[in-house]
């Protein structure tokens, strides 16, 4: 999970967690977000109300690539499926900050070599044509394979998703429509489009 701050990462990891638990996987999430005070706290809630195990150091300022080593060995331990890291909001032009992300993404390429490993970009409905931006800064530090739109429960419309789709050739897939773990669908381009043009 990647993004900048405030975008619904730790959410949509909780709501993937239920829709993946649902289909008989067994997962594991690790709270690789380890600057915000109440981030590990946030995903453990969604662990609990989803009954998913969170791996997680508690000390503040922790290494997140530390908790990705740990939460790989643990997935790998207990013959975990699927295993969703949130990573921390950042901005795509802090340069120390995407080098951690690039830094995590080296740790799960070298400790799951064989492992299926998807960059999923969450933006929200609110974010303007920066966003186009940060899709190409996100894509240049870890990949891109997906983008997710969240927050189109509220007045805003997320046009932009079709723009960050456009210029970085990958797929909108999720959509975010509200705060219960139900509220994750499958991105449907029609209904989109149809929300945007009002006839």
């Amino acid at each position: 999970m990647i993004g900048v701050n405030g975008t619904g990462k730790t959410t949509t990891s909780g709501k993937l967690a239920a829709r993946y638990k649902k289909e008989g996987k067994k997962v594991l999430m690790a709270a690789c977000d380890t600057f915000r005070a109440a981030a590990v706290g946030q995903l453990k809630t969604w662990g609990e109300r989803t009954g998913t195990a969170v791996i997680a150091q508690e000390q503040e300022g922790a290494d997140p690539a530390s908790v990705v080593f740990d939460a790989i060995h643990a997935a790998q331990a207990r013959g975990t499926d699927v295993l969703l890291v949130d990573t921390a909001g950042r901005l795509h032009n802090k340069k120390n900050l995407m080098e951690e992300l690039a830094k995590i993404r080296r740790v799960i390429e070298r400790e799951a070599p064989d492992a299926s490993i998807k960059s999923l970009l969450i933006i929200d409905a609110t974010t303007g044509q920066n966003a186009v931006i940060q899709a190409e800064g996100f894509g240049e530090v870890t990949g891109l394979d997906y983008v997710g739109i969240t927050k189109l429960d509220g007045s805003a419309k997320g046009g932009v998703a079709i723009a960050v789709a456009y210029q970085s050739g990958k797929p909108i897939v999720l959509a975010g429509l509200g705060e219960s773990v139900e509220d994750l669908a499958d991105f449907d381009p029609e209904l989109f489009v149809d929300s945007l043009v009002q006839e």
